[in-house]
């Protein structure tokens, strides 16, 4: 990297392990060039647009916030506060715990330069077998500048529990490069949110990987609202024999966001299954992105991957990207992919005017039909988080222009 890393974005301190990590991220940091627009897995992208080497880490912004119920922990800048936990389930800041899973891609641009310059994190664990009913919510509270944040998740054998991450705060000058990873012992089950609902001038640049064992089963959903440019690259490995994977995503973007969406399923065992389902709408001058990734490694015979990305188009000045790919070296296995991209359809539109209903509210209508069936099966602690944020916008569908 022809930059050094600026020494005020630089972290230190903490225990051992931390600061061997720290380390040996900063000396991968110093082999990696910065990310551009050339390399596919950040094609049609603005990244060049900011420098995150010499980015300075800012202050704390007045946050405001309408959970409709209380986070379990929160992460600021500086710290982290921990409430009450279910039964079963243990959380500890990185600068007290002895160590945490290393799931994700320290390869990674983005993944080494949070390493390098995380100033603490969160650890979760969910001892053996215990099924923890309560989601538990983490509250990020994004400041100005740049920040970097990690939540490590430990799900023992057999064991099950739902965490849900929000992100709110942020202003103009925010880039957060938050990573959250995940272990997921056998037989264990995950589900986990990650909704994203930051000042609309701010950046987020998240990535989220996972390793799900034997029989275990992860679900997640992904919600993109605010933000100028809103990234998620996310990356799951099924890494053990009958492995799952759902993943339900969705954004809405206006004037100029830009929002981007990278997934990776991959199959490294037999019998892994997973299905991934993206629905999205632009408007204004609005640009998403979506490019996403099966790959079936040799010998994960009798799997089955469908992945699926549909785009609404509601302005000729917005525009939606899709790219699915497929990687295959076996040939006992399934998989399927496909996106479309396009305006609401004249004939549904049509149908709902010819009955009576105004036509500044059928456009609404059918938006929030087209969201509807994937809303549907996520958990309802997070969908009433993002619900409020995501009407909102619908609203504006009506009226805009």
């Amino acid at each position: 990297m022809s930059t050094s890393i600026s020494a005020a974005l630089v972290a230190s301190g903490g225990p051992d392990w931390l600061e061997r990590r720290r380390q040996a991220a900063l000396a991968k940091l110093e082999t990696l060039e910065s990310p551009t627009a050339s390399e596919e897995i950040w094609r049609y992208s603005p990244i060049a647009s900011r420098d995150l080497v010499n980015a300075e880490r800012g202050t704390e912004v007045s946050i405001t916030h309408d959970l409709p119920m209380a986070p379990t922990i929160t992460v600021r800048a500086d710290s982290i506060t921990i409430g009450d936990l279910p039964k079963g389930v243990s959380a500890e800041r990185f600068s007290e715990a002895d160590g945490a899973p290393e799931v994700a891609d320290s390869d990674d641009f983005l993944v080494a330069l949070n390493q390098a310059t995380i100033t603490d994190g969160l650890r979760l664990r969910v001892e053996r077998a215990q099924l923890v009913k309560e989601p538990i919510v983490i509250l990020h509270e994004i400041p100005s500048g740049f920040s970097s944040g990690r939540v490590s998740i430990d799900l023992a054998e057999g064991s099950a529990c739902e965490v849900i991450e929000v992100f709110v705060g942020g202003d103009a000058s925010s880039i957060s490069v938050p990573v959250t990873e995940a272990a997921l012992g056998a037989g264990s089950s995950l589900n986990h949110s990650a909704i994203q609902l930051l000042a609309e001038d701010a950046w987020h640049l998240g990535t989220i990987e996972v390793a799900v064992e034997q029989d275990a089963s992860l679900v997640q959903f992904l919600a993109g609202i605010g933000a100028a440019y809103d990234r998620c690259r996310n990356d799951v490995a099924l890494i053990g024999d009958g492995a799952s994977s759902t993943l339900r995503a969705t954004y809405h973007g206006e004037q100029h966001q830009i929002h981007d969406l990278r997934t990776n399923q991959d199959h490294r065992a037999p019998r892994t299954i997973s299905n991934m389902l993206c629905k999205g709408a632009v408007r204004d001058e609005s640009h998403s992105i979506y490019s996403g990734m099966i790959r079936m490694r040799n010998g994960a015979v009798r799997s089955d991957a469908v992945q699926t990305n549909h785009n609404l188009v509601l302005d000729e000045s917005a525009r939606a990207d899709s790219v699915p790919n497929l990687d295959i070296e076996e040939n006992d296995v399934r998989c399927a992919h496909g996106s479309t991209v396009g305006p609401l359809d004249e004939d549904q539109r049509f149908y709902l005017e010819a009955r009576g209903i105004d036509p500044d509210h059928v456009e609404t209508l059918l938006v929030q039909g087209f969201y509807a069936d994937l809303l549907s099966g996520v958990s309802p602690t997070a969908a009433a988080i993002v619900a409020p944020s995501l009407e909102q916008r619908l609203a504006k569908v009506s009226t805009h222009g």
